[in-house]
Protein backbone atom coordinates (compact mmCIF):
# COMPACT_ATOMS: atom_id res chain seq x y z
CA UNK A 1 0.00 0.00 0.00
CA UNK A 2 0.84 3.55 -0.61
CA UNK A 3 0.51 6.50 1.56
CA UNK A 4 -0.37 9.68 0.46
CA UNK A 5 1.12 12.21 2.58
CA UNK A 6 3.23 15.44 1.68
CA UNK A 7 5.32 17.30 4.72
CA UNK A 8 7.03 20.35 4.17
CA UNK A 9 10.69 20.00 2.81
CA UNK A 10 10.12 16.69 2.53
CA UNK A 11 9.11 14.03 -0.12
CA UNK A 12 7.90 10.72 1.23
CA UNK A 13 7.78 7.35 -0.69
CA UNK A 14 6.54 4.63 0.47
CA UNK A 15 6.84 0.89 0.13
CA UNK A 16 4.20 -0.78 -2.37
CA UNK A 17 5.39 -4.23 -2.03
CA UNK A 18 3.05 -6.94 -1.41
CA UNK A 19 2.70 -8.40 1.81
CA UNK A 20 4.84 -5.77 3.76
CA UNK A 21 4.03 -2.65 5.82
CA UNK A 22 4.13 0.54 4.60
CA UNK A 23 7.96 2.29 4.83
CA UNK A 24 8.78 5.44 4.62
CA UNK A 25 11.87 6.88 2.76
CA UNK A 26 13.41 10.09 1.67
CA UNK A 27 14.64 10.44 -2.05
CA UNK A 28 12.85 10.86 -5.72
CA UNK A 29 9.70 9.82 -6.91
CA UNK A 30 9.84 7.16 -8.99
CA UNK A 31 12.40 8.32 -11.73
CA UNK A 32 11.15 7.40 -15.23
CA UNK A 33 12.40 3.52 -15.90
CA UNK A 34 14.70 2.96 -18.72
CA UNK A 35 13.01 2.89 -21.56
CA UNK A 36 9.29 3.33 -20.39
CA UNK A 37 8.56 5.33 -23.38
CA UNK A 38 8.84 3.76 -27.03
CA UNK A 39 9.86 6.19 -30.11
CA UNK A 40 6.99 5.66 -32.50
CA UNK A 41 8.24 6.62 -36.25
CA UNK A 42 5.71 8.77 -37.78
CA UNK A 43 4.13 8.17 -41.00
CA UNK A 44 1.23 7.71 -42.92
CA UNK A 45 -1.71 5.00 -42.11
CA UNK A 46 -5.10 4.26 -43.19
CA UNK A 47 -6.80 5.23 -39.84
CA UNK A 48 -10.92 4.00 -39.50
CA UNK A 49 -13.42 1.50 -41.18
CA UNK A 50 -14.69 1.68 -44.47
CA UNK A 51 -18.84 1.48 -44.68
CA UNK A 52 -18.68 -1.68 -46.87
CA UNK A 53 -16.67 -3.85 -44.08
CA UNK A 54 -19.31 -3.15 -41.65
CA UNK A 55 -21.41 -6.20 -41.89
CA UNK A 56 -18.59 -8.89 -42.35
CA UNK A 57 -17.64 -7.19 -38.96
CA UNK A 58 -20.78 -7.52 -37.61
CA UNK A 59 -21.16 -11.21 -38.35
CA UNK A 60 -17.31 -12.04 -37.52
CA UNK A 61 -17.58 -10.33 -33.81
CA UNK A 62 -21.23 -11.25 -33.26
CA UNK A 63 -22.49 -7.44 -32.93
CA UNK A 64 -26.52 -7.15 -33.79
CA UNK A 65 -25.79 -3.35 -33.59
CA UNK A 66 -23.60 -2.48 -36.65
CA UNK A 67 -24.40 1.14 -35.36
CA UNK A 68 -21.24 0.26 -32.72
CA UNK A 69 -19.03 1.07 -36.11
CA UNK A 70 -20.12 4.24 -37.34
CA UNK A 71 -17.64 5.98 -34.96
CA UNK A 72 -14.86 4.07 -37.29
CA UNK A 73 -16.01 5.64 -40.29
CA UNK A 74 -14.63 6.91 -42.56
CA UNK A 75 -11.33 4.98 -43.26
CA UNK A 76 -8.88 8.11 -44.33
CA UNK A 77 -5.23 8.53 -44.80
CA UNK A 78 -3.64 10.18 -41.96
CA UNK A 79 -0.14 11.62 -41.31
CA UNK A 80 0.87 11.18 -37.76
CA UNK A 81 4.55 13.23 -36.86
CA UNK A 82 7.13 10.86 -34.62
CA UNK A 83 6.69 10.59 -30.98
CA UNK A 84 7.42 8.62 -28.78
CA UNK A 85 4.40 6.67 -26.26
CA UNK A 86 4.54 5.08 -22.67
CA UNK A 87 5.23 1.66 -23.07
CA UNK A 88 2.52 0.57 -20.09
CA UNK A 89 -0.34 1.95 -18.77
CA UNK A 90 -0.03 4.49 -16.26
CA UNK A 91 0.17 2.40 -12.39
CA UNK A 92 -0.79 3.06 -9.26
CA UNK A 93 2.17 3.30 -7.62
CA UNK A 94 2.81 6.20 -10.21
CA UNK A 95 -0.38 8.09 -9.42
CA UNK A 96 0.44 8.05 -6.08
CA UNK A 97 4.02 9.35 -6.89
CA UNK A 98 1.99 12.10 -8.54
CA UNK A 99 -0.05 12.88 -5.63
CA UNK A 100 2.62 13.31 -3.57
CA UNK A 101 4.08 15.97 -5.83
CA UNK A 102 0.63 17.96 -6.50
CA UNK A 103 -1.46 16.96 -3.77
CA UNK A 104 -4.24 19.50 -5.16
CA UNK A 105 -4.89 16.25 -7.34
CA UNK A 106 -5.91 14.41 -4.47
CA UNK A 107 -9.36 13.02 -3.64
CA UNK A 108 -10.16 15.41 -1.31
CA UNK A 109 -9.38 18.53 -2.49
CA UNK A 110 -10.56 18.42 -6.48
CA UNK A 111 -12.97 20.16 -7.64
CA UNK A 112 -16.08 18.23 -7.55
CA UNK A 113 -16.72 19.52 -11.28
CA UNK A 114 -13.65 17.44 -12.22
CA UNK A 115 -15.20 13.74 -11.23
CA UNK A 116 -18.84 11.39 -10.04
CA UNK A 117 -17.71 10.79 -6.72
CA UNK A 118 -16.28 7.93 -7.49
CA UNK A 119 -12.59 9.12 -8.23
CA UNK A 120 -10.03 6.86 -6.23
CA UNK A 121 -13.08 5.11 -4.74
CA UNK A 122 -11.57 1.81 -4.23
CA UNK A 123 -8.62 3.45 -2.87
CA UNK A 124 -8.76 3.41 1.18
CA UNK A 125 -7.59 6.81 3.46
CA UNK A 126 -5.28 7.44 0.53
CA UNK A 127 -4.07 3.79 0.01
CA UNK A 128 -4.14 1.63 -2.98
CA UNK A 129 -5.47 -1.80 -2.92
CA UNK A 130 -2.84 -4.20 -1.61
CA UNK A 131 -0.24 -5.94 -3.91
CA UNK A 132 -1.83 -3.26 -7.11
CA UNK A 133 1.24 -1.60 -7.49
CA UNK A 134 1.91 -2.88 -10.65
CA UNK A 135 -1.90 -2.26 -11.79
CA UNK A 136 -2.88 0.26 -14.20
CA UNK A 137 -4.19 3.10 -11.62
CA UNK A 138 -8.31 3.52 -12.65
CA UNK A 139 -11.29 5.71 -11.41
CA UNK A 140 -9.47 8.65 -12.77
CA UNK A 141 -11.04 10.90 -14.45
CA UNK A 142 -9.77 12.79 -17.95
CA UNK A 143 -8.81 15.54 -15.54
CA UNK A 144 -6.51 13.61 -13.99
CA UNK A 145 -5.05 11.74 -16.11
CA UNK A 146 -4.08 14.96 -18.63
CA UNK A 147 -2.94 16.76 -15.43
CA UNK A 148 -0.73 13.73 -14.58
CA UNK A 149 0.90 13.91 -18.20
CA UNK A 150 1.56 17.59 -17.94
CA UNK A 151 3.55 17.37 -14.70
CA UNK A 152 5.71 14.64 -16.37
CA UNK A 153 6.27 16.61 -19.47
CA UNK A 154 3.94 14.68 -21.61
CA UNK A 155 0.29 14.46 -22.47
CA UNK A 156 -2.63 12.58 -23.41
CA UNK A 157 -1.60 11.12 -27.08
CA UNK A 158 -4.16 11.86 -29.60
CA UNK A 159 -6.60 9.50 -31.06
CA UNK A 160 -4.60 9.02 -34.73
CA UNK A 161 -1.14 8.28 -32.95
CA UNK A 162 -3.07 5.80 -30.14
CA UNK A 163 -4.32 3.53 -33.45
CA UNK A 164 -1.09 4.40 -35.18
CA UNK A 165 0.78 3.12 -32.43
CA UNK A 166 -1.38 0.11 -31.06
CA UNK A 167 -0.58 -1.27 -34.96
CA UNK A 168 2.72 -0.70 -35.10
CA UNK A 169 2.44 1.14 -37.89
CA UNK A 170 0.46 -0.93 -40.60
CA UNK A 171 1.52 -4.24 -39.38
CA UNK A 172 -1.34 -4.88 -36.42
CA UNK A 173 -4.45 -4.50 -38.51
CA UNK A 174 -6.81 -5.89 -36.39
CA UNK A 175 -5.68 -6.52 -32.95
CA UNK A 176 -1.80 -5.67 -32.31
CA UNK A 177 -1.04 -8.60 -32.48
CA UNK A 178 -2.75 -9.64 -35.79
CA UNK A 179 -5.39 -10.69 -36.89
CA UNK A 180 -5.96 -13.69 -34.73
CA UNK A 181 -9.14 -13.88 -32.01
CA UNK A 182 -8.07 -12.75 -28.47
CA UNK A 183 -7.64 -15.05 -26.44
CA UNK A 184 -6.15 -15.87 -22.61
CA UNK A 185 -2.18 -15.65 -23.62
CA UNK A 186 -2.73 -12.51 -25.85
CA UNK A 187 -4.88 -9.54 -23.48
CA UNK A 188 -6.54 -9.08 -20.11
CA UNK A 189 -10.40 -8.93 -21.68
CA UNK A 190 -13.34 -10.39 -20.57
CA UNK A 191 -12.65 -13.75 -22.02
CA UNK A 192 -9.24 -14.46 -19.87
CA UNK A 193 -11.96 -14.66 -16.98
CA UNK A 194 -9.29 -12.24 -14.76
CA UNK A 195 -12.00 -10.57 -12.97
CA UNK A 196 -10.11 -7.28 -12.79
CA UNK A 197 -6.91 -5.28 -13.77
CA UNK A 198 -3.72 -7.15 -14.55
CA UNK A 199 -0.26 -5.73 -13.70
CA UNK A 200 1.05 -3.98 -17.02
CA UNK A 201 3.50 -6.17 -17.76
CA UNK A 202 2.17 -9.33 -17.58
CA UNK A 203 0.54 -9.81 -21.47
CA UNK A 204 3.56 -9.65 -23.85
CA UNK A 205 3.98 -6.33 -26.00
CA UNK A 206 3.26 -6.04 -29.52
CA UNK A 207 4.23 -3.84 -32.34
CA UNK A 208 6.09 -1.23 -30.96
CA UNK A 209 6.93 -2.66 -27.34
CA UNK A 210 4.01 -1.16 -26.14
CA UNK A 211 1.59 -3.41 -23.31
CA UNK A 212 -1.76 -3.97 -23.01
CA UNK A 213 -2.80 -2.14 -26.28
CA UNK A 214 -6.01 -4.17 -25.96
CA UNK A 215 -7.80 -4.92 -22.99
CA UNK A 216 -6.57 -4.25 -19.59
CA UNK A 217 -8.28 -1.13 -18.96
CA UNK A 218 -9.95 1.28 -21.57
CA UNK A 219 -7.38 4.69 -22.36
CA UNK A 220 -8.39 8.01 -22.24
CA UNK A 221 -6.94 9.96 -25.34
CA UNK A 222 -6.47 13.97 -25.59
CA UNK A 223 -9.79 13.92 -28.81
CA UNK A 224 -12.88 15.46 -27.67
CA UNK A 225 -16.10 13.60 -28.80
CA UNK A 226 -19.59 15.21 -29.00
CA UNK A 227 -21.58 15.54 -26.24
CA UNK A 228 -23.99 12.94 -24.74
CA UNK A 229 -27.25 12.85 -24.59
CA UNK A 230 -26.93 14.54 -20.30
CA UNK A 231 -24.56 17.20 -22.58
CA UNK A 232 -21.28 16.28 -20.33
CA UNK A 233 -18.12 17.15 -21.41
CA UNK A 234 -16.67 13.49 -22.93
CA UNK A 235 -13.25 12.44 -25.07
CA UNK A 236 -12.21 9.38 -27.03
CA UNK A 237 -11.19 5.99 -25.24
CA UNK A 238 -9.17 3.19 -26.60
CA UNK A 239 -8.18 -0.31 -26.66
CA UNK A 240 -10.82 -2.30 -24.42
CA UNK A 241 -10.79 -3.20 -20.98
CA UNK A 242 -10.91 -6.21 -18.73
CA UNK A 243 -14.55 -6.68 -19.43
CA UNK A 244 -14.74 -5.81 -22.79
CA UNK A 245 -15.50 -8.18 -25.24
CA UNK A 246 -13.33 -9.12 -28.18
CA UNK A 247 -14.84 -6.16 -30.42
CA UNK A 248 -13.43 -3.69 -28.08
CA UNK A 249 -9.76 -4.54 -28.59
CA UNK A 250 -9.42 -3.98 -32.12
CA UNK A 251 -7.25 -1.30 -32.73
CA UNK A 252 -9.71 0.87 -35.08
CA UNK A 253 -12.73 0.33 -32.15
CA UNK A 254 -13.66 3.74 -31.07
CA UNK A 255 -15.70 4.60 -27.90
CA UNK A 256 -15.83 7.58 -25.67
CA UNK A 257 -16.39 8.08 -21.91
CA UNK A 258 -17.19 10.93 -19.83
CA UNK A 259 -14.40 13.37 -18.84
CA UNK A 260 -15.64 13.75 -14.87
CA UNK A 261 -16.44 9.82 -15.43
CA UNK A 262 -13.96 8.08 -13.10
CA UNK A 263 -14.55 4.42 -13.49
CA UNK A 264 -12.75 0.85 -12.93
CA UNK A 265 -12.35 0.08 -16.09
CA UNK A 266 -10.81 3.23 -17.64
CA UNK A 267 -7.46 3.91 -17.51
CA UNK A 268 -4.71 5.93 -19.45
CA UNK A 269 -0.38 6.37 -20.68
CA UNK A 270 1.16 8.91 -21.93
CA UNK A 271 2.84 10.64 -25.23
CA UNK A 272 5.67 13.10 -26.01
CA UNK A 273 6.32 15.01 -29.06
CA UNK A 274 3.90 15.72 -31.66
CA UNK A 275 1.51 18.46 -30.99
CA UNK A 276 -0.49 19.12 -26.45
CA UNK A 277 0.68 21.07 -24.15
CA UNK A 278 -1.12 22.34 -21.00
CA UNK A 279 -0.92 22.89 -17.55
CA UNK A 280 -0.90 20.48 -14.68
CA UNK A 281 -2.78 22.87 -11.93
CA UNK A 282 -6.61 22.13 -11.60
CA UNK A 283 -8.85 25.02 -12.79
Amino acid sequence: MHLLRALPGIILLLSAACGTAPRRARGPLLPPRPGAMAPIEGGWFEMGTDSAEIPLLAARFGVSRPDLFAAEMPKRRVRVASFLMDRFEVTNAEFASFLERHPEWQRDRIPERYHNGAYLRHWTAGFYPTGQSDHPVTHVPWYAARAYCQAAGKRLPTEAEWEYAARGGERGDIFPWGAAMPDSTRANWSGAGNGGTTPVTRYPAYGYGLHDMAGNVWEYTADEWPAGADGALRYGIRGGSWEGAAVNLRVRYRDSHPASGAAPHVGFRCARGGSGGGSASPR
